[in-house]
């Protein structure tokens, strides 16, 4: 079973089509809350977002991008 988990975690999961909300990032990445997605913005370390009014949005394609970044930095 350990090992179908990690085959899956290998594989580019498709992300909506629509953009993301910082809500979607906590469940996606099951973070402990959405301050850990605010804390990204201000570290800069996180994907990259833009704001609709007062609203933070995301970008599924920047998000992708901004994992397989870190998958690269962590094969290093």
């Amino acid at each position: 079973m350990a090992s179908r988990r990690l085959a899956l975690a290998d594989e580019p999961r498709a992300l909506p089509s629509r953009y993301l909300t910082p809500d979607d990032l906590v469940e996606m990445f099951e973070l402990p809350s959405v301050e850990t997605v605010y804390q990204w913005r201000r570290k800069r370390t996180g994907p990259r977002g833009f704001r609709v009014g007062r609203h933070l949005r995301f970008d599924p394609a920047d998000v992708r991008a901004w994992v397989d970044s870190r998958r690269e930095g962590a094969a290093a």
